[in-house]
């Protein structure tokens, strides 16, 4: 003789979603209780356990009505929720990928700007900004050359010194001259 194995805990909940499944109709707890005692051999005492479990889980729904307990689950929303779940985890793995691609071209960007930091002194913005940058300075030089020509010339006139002793004693080289 042997002795009768009992229902796993997941298996009492499948029993109990093929009561609402195949029925398709709405519930109380002592309705449920007889027809998974019944049909589905689930013993009336673990039937309210397993009954919060999948309303818990949100497999189950359930309503006050008045001092009752109702509860209901249609295959609709079964599909409804699998559907849901199915598009949660295709949008995270499409987010995973996305955040990989994201990362490797963010990786690429710093690469590319490394490589055109290389070659700025070659971009012909930067040519044109010192073109312009050495044409003042150039024309700043010669205004200065003006300006100690001036001196130089006015200390002649003034104090009657000679070019040569200007130069020594102010440091201005023999070669002294306008910049081309």
């Amino acid at each position: 003789m042997s002795k009768k194995k009992g229902l796993s805990f997941e298996e009492k909940r499948a029993r109990m979603m093929e009561i609402f499944f195949e029925t398709k109709d709405v519930f109380q707890l002592k309705d449920i209780e007889k027809i998974a005692s019944k049909d589905k051999g689930i013993t009336s005492m673990s039937v309210k356990e397993v009954l919060q479990s999948l309303v818990d889980d949100g497999m189950v729904d359930t309503d006050r009505i008045g001092t009752s307990n109702y509860f209901w689950a249609f295959p609709s929303k079964a599909l409804h929720a699998r559907k849901r779940k199915l598009e949660e985890l295709q949008t995270q793995a499409e987010r995973a990928a996305l955040m990989k691609e994201l990362a490797a071209l963010q990786q690429k960007k710093e690469q590319l700007k490394a490589e055109i930091e290389k070659y700025k002194e070659y971009d012909p913005d930067v040519v044109e900004e010192m073109r312009q940058t050495s044409k003042v300075a150039k024309e700043a030089a010669n205004r200065w050359t003006d300006n100690i020509f001036a001196i130089k010339s006015w200390a002649k006139r003034k104090f009657g010194f000679e070019e040569s002793r200007i130069d020594k004693s102010f440091g201005i080289p023999e070669d002294f001259d306008y910049i081309d």
